[in-house]
Formats: structure tokens, sequence, C-alpha cells
């Protein structure tokens, strides 16, 4: 009796590789526009934060900040928070924030 072999052949696992590079090729735009979009949301969060801050510090001070190194000398703001705004090239003008 002769064994049987198993295993894949060539034309298996030619498909199978066929396969897996169509879905990488569907995927890899999506995951780009997925990143940018993520990218968006997360500056709008920051500018909202700031904002948020920025009224505060108005309200509590009756002053108005002019830049973001004010609110983090004065704890409105963390380190963190102040090098994530300025990554996003956000400033305070007139107590409002925006992107420079």
């Amino acid at each position: 009796m002769k064994k049987r072999r198993q295993g894949f052949t060539l034309l298996e696992m030619s498909i199978v590789l066929f396969i897996i590079s169509l879905l990488i090729l569907i995927m890899i735009p999506n995951l780009t526009k997925q990143r940018q979009n993520a990218s968006k949301i997360h500056q709008r969060a920051m500018v909202n934060v700031i904002q948020t801050q920025v009224d505060l510090y108005i309200n509590e001070t009756g002053q108005t900040p002019t830049n973001l190194q004010q609110l983090y000398q004065k704890h409105y703001l963390t380190i963190t928070q102040v090098k994530a705004a300025n990554q996003n090239r956000l400033k305070i003008k007139d107590g409002q924030v925006m992107k420079n």
C-alpha cells in the first residue's frame, strides 16, 4: 500500500496567499483613512479640553490667558496636554483656542 502524503499542494498554497493579499489590499486604504479620522477627532478633543480650561481660568481669575504656558504654570493643564497642544499647533487668542 502506498502511503498518502498529508499537506497542502502548491496550488492550494497559492490560492490562500492570493486571497490573503486581496484582503490586505482592501484593508490598507481603509486603515489610512481611519488613522486620519482618529487624528482629527483627537485634535478636536484637545481643542475642547484646552478651551474648557481657558474658560475655567477666565471664570476663576477674571483674566484671559495669553498662552498655554500660563495655563500650565497655574496648573490648569498638564505638561502632556501642553506638548500635545504644541504638536497640534494650538494657540490661545482672545480667550479662544485655535489652530495656528
